[in-house]
Order: structure tokens, then sequence, then C-alpha cells
């Protein structure tokens, strides 16, 4: 029997162990074991605290009592020294049976066993009789089943008497006398954006092929003048609130998810305004354009989104890596060439044709393309991705043979490009390739080079509403002044006016 017990406590299994401590800081005795189990295993699930009444001898404090689920591949021996290193490790002192304890910790159930050998019994021998195991055990795995008993923890729970097990609140054990971010502050004025930035979460998206993504998000508010901060917490409470409702389900897209936190963050933080950043590296497959060996490219989609906690607005966008080629080098490179040929003696016009027909040099630099669009009409990120590498003299890749080399270097020379043409080129582009786009819709287009042979960065911008894109393009006259990013997002009736104290 005890042979077969042992096959049958396989690593790896799923183990139940039983916390307890009346010593010292309760609560901190019990995460810092948590802790030390985490470094050997995972701790699946963990119960409530609660605070029990002492249980033989009585004539010491409460104890603090929890169940964890936890997932290990040791063996039922090793697993118990590790548990006995964690306790001595913690301070505690042999003692008498009974006794207060720095902390407790046992092996309760493990799932598939039935053990019993000296200083090891699985399931613990006693277990199915203690209201302070029973209670927080209920609540995390009501329906796991005692092997020896042959009933389930919640019919085991629901037998014995619970009145000395009490829920410990997940709160302070005294008063916190006022909400400092509530008060006026010493110097009343406004403050644009309060938050915070940098969060990093995995998110899912519906999107073919790739689900699971790497995400960095800023989260902002407008504060008043009346208020001296905001709750910074209530930023990550509510994209963990966010993520757990999502959890089961893909979200549509980049939008979607911003819209959804930012309306939560202006109702939660009783703001007149939010603001949520969103930036998903996001893997794209392609082919190289003459081996035609399969790459994964990656790529940045961004989302902003704004709301006033009624209504919300959205920008979804990519920015691409390509290169470009200068104009103006080239040209220089041709008009030499030209001159040499007419040295050699050939007629200008033949120098001019044989300029025409040979490759020419130019300095070239990689580019960073940024394409946003602002508008209800579904149009998707991977297709903004090739717009923006097809207003550029080439698109680039991870990998590249010695064709593709070519490919790309003779491409790109050919089709030189300074980066207001590449704004320019994305500006035409996305009007002649979606007409759909409404007046009132935005767009931002922007440029910038990482120059090769100059000591700075070249940059160009262009931002506008889709309306005034269109007429400008027809007529060659400016529209003047165009919205910002900025501006068009936070566009809501009154906003102004509600954000003053």
């Amino acid at each position: 029997m005890e042979r077969k017990a042992r096959e049958e406590c396989s690593p790896g299994g799923l183990v139940y162990l039983g916390l307890g401590s009346n010593l010292g800081n309760l609560r901190e005795n019990l995460l810092t074991a948590l802790q030390y189990l985490e470094s050997r295993g995972k701790v699946k699930a963990l119960s409530s605290f609660y605070e029990t009444d002492p249980l033989g001898y009585e004539d010491q404090p409460p104890f603090c009592n929890a169940v964890c689920a936890y997932r290990t591949g040791d063996s039922p021996r090793r697993l118990l020294e590790f548990l006995k290193w964690i306790e001595k490790r913690m301070g505690r002192r042999p003692t008498f049976r009974n006794g207060p304890r720095v902390v407790d910790l046992d092996i309760l159930l493990w799932e598939g066993c039935i053990l019993s050998e000296e200083g090891l019994e699985i399931p613990h021998p006693r277990m199915h009789e203690r209201a302070f195991v029973l209670v927080p055990f209920r609540e995390i795995a009501p329906r796991a089943m005692h092997p020896l008993e042959k009933k389930t923890i919640q019919e085991l729970a629901a037998s014995v008497d619970s009145r000395g097990v009490r829920l410990i609140p997940r709160e302070l054990s005294f008063s916190l006398a006022k909400d400092v971010q509530q008060e006026s502050p010493e110097t009343p004025f406004a403050l644009s954006r309060v938050g915070i930035k940098g969060v990093r979460r995995h998110i899912r998206l519906n999107s073919p092929g790739c689900s699971l993504f790497d995400a960095s998000m800023d989260l902002f508010v407008h504060l008043p003048s009346h208020r001296s901060g905001v709750h910074m917490s209530r930023f990550s409470e509510d994209l963990e609130e966010l993520a757990q409702e999502i959890a089961s389900e893909r979200v549509p897209n980049l939008e979607t998810l911003g819209e959804r936190l930012a309306l939560r963050i202006a109702q939660t933080q009783q703001s007149a305004l939010s603001e949520v950043c969103l930036r998903v590296n996001y893997p794209l497959r392609k082919k190289t354009p003459i081996s035609a060996k399969d790459v994964e490219e990656l790529y940045s989609f961004l989302g902003y989104a704004a709301s006033d906690g009624v209504e919300v607005r959205t920008v979804v966008g990519v920015e691409v890596d390509g290169f470009t080629a200068c104009p103006c080098a080239r040209n220089m490179n041709e008009e030499y060439a030209r001159h040499l040929l007419e040295k050699e003696g050939y007629p200008p016009k033949e120098a001019a044709r044989i300029a025409g027909i040979l490759p020419l040099a130019s300095h070239n630099q990689r580019g960073r393309g940024t394409l946003l669009v602002g508008t209800r009409e579904k149009i998707g990120a991977e297709q903004l991705v090739h717009l923006v590498e097809m207003s550029m003299s080439s698109e680039v890749y991870g990998l590249l043979k010695r064709p593709d080399e070519f490919f790309v270097v003779h491409k790109g020379h050919q089709r030189p490009r300074f980066v207001e043409d590449v704004v320019r080129e994305m500006g035409r582009n996305l009007l002649e390739i979606y007409p759909e786009l409404g007046e009132e819709d935005f767009v931002l287009f922007r440029q910038e080079n990482f120059e090769s042979i100059h000591k700075h960065n070249a940059f160009a911008e262009r931002s506008a509403l889709v309306g005034d894109l269109r007429r400008e393009l027809a007529s060659g006259i400016s529209s003047g002044c165009s919205p910002s990013l900025e501006s068009w997002l936070l566009d809501f009736p009154g906003f102004f006016r509600k954000a003053m104290p």
C-alpha cells in the first residue's frame, strides 16, 4: 500500500498547503512564507487570511491562517524538507504541541496522492476536523476531494464548527484620518496631465495568427485646481480590473481597449478628462523581396484615447522603420557624372542619357514614419504599415540575403525622398486609398530620419482634418492652422468649462 501511494504522489502535482502564524506581524509572516514558496514552485491560488482561536493550548494569541494551492516539481519528502527549512529560516523554534509559532506550514492535500510514512502523512491526518483549515480551503477549492473521507472540502467545511474562524478584512487595522489627495493644494492651479507612465502589460487582441502582445501604457487625467492630487493606485487598479474583464475574450482592436480604459479612468478618478496612450509591439509575417525568405518583423501599433466620462475619442496608428535616400546628394552625383562624361568627350545630351541609366550614389538613412488616424471607419493597422513603407524610399527587413540587399538599395536610390516628401506621400496615399474617411476625421503624418552623415535628425510632420487636407490638395492653398493630436482628442463640448474649479 505504501509503495503504491508513493508512486501516486508524482512530482509536478498540485498541492494544498496550510499556513499559520501567531507571533510577530502575522500577515507579514504569511506573506514572507509565500515568497519563499515562490522561489521553488508556483502559488496558483491563495485564500483570504482568517483570524482563528488557538486550538489545544488556549493561553496564547489568536492565529492568522490561510490555505494556498501550490504547484511543485518536488517529491512529497523533498517538499516537506523545504517547508521545514522555511519555518527555521523565518525563526521558528521548537516548542510544545499546539504552542505559539512564527510560522507553521503543513501539507494538507496532494491531488491523486495518499501517503503514510514516518513523519509524513498525506492527506494531513487531522485536516478534516479543523475549521481553521477547511474554511480557507473551501474558499479556493470547494470541490477538491478528500481521498480517504470521500467528501469534498465544501462538505467537510459544512460539518465543522467554524465560529472560531473570522475573516480578516483586507484593510488597515486603524483608520486613516483624511484623504490628502482630495485636499486643496497650497498653490491652486490646474494641471494638464497627472498620472502614470510606462505601465507594461500583456493584452489580447483579436488578431489572426497572434493574440498576446506586449503593451506599454501611459494613463493621465486632468487635475483641477481645487484638488491636491490623484489616486495613483487607482490607475493600476482600473487597468487590472479591465484586464480581468477581458481575460476571457480577445479585444477586437487597440482602439476598443483605449476606449474602455479612458472611460473607466475618467469615471473612477472623477475627472473632467482622461487620456490613455498605448504602444503595442506587433509582429507581421513578410517575405524578403528576392529570396522570398519568410521573416517576422516587429512594428509598433499606437493607440490614443481621451474621455470626459461620457464620450470617448480615439486615434490609432503605426510607427514603421524604413529608409530614405537623399535626393540632393543623388542629384549632385548625377551632375558630377555628366561632368565627368563630358570631360571624356561625350556630348552633353549623350552624357545626360548615360548618367540617367547608371546607378548613382547618395547618402541614405534609416527613417521612422508615424501615421495616426482618428476615425470611426475600420482601417486595419496592418494596412497602415504597408502604406507608410510605400511612402519611403524603401522598406527594410530584419533578414536580407545579398539579392534582397541589392533590391532594397537599388529601389531606395531610384526613389530618393526627403522627410518632407515622405510625409506628403503618406498623406496622398491615405486619402486616395481610403476615400471613405470623413471630413472631420483626424490624420497625422510624421517622419524622422536618423541621418548618416549629419549630426542631427531630419524631421517633418503634418496634422489636419481630412476635409481640409482634401481641399488643400485640390487647390494647392493651405487651410491655415491645423489641429494637433492633443487638441483634436480633447475637443469635448464644455471641457474647459467643466475643468474649472
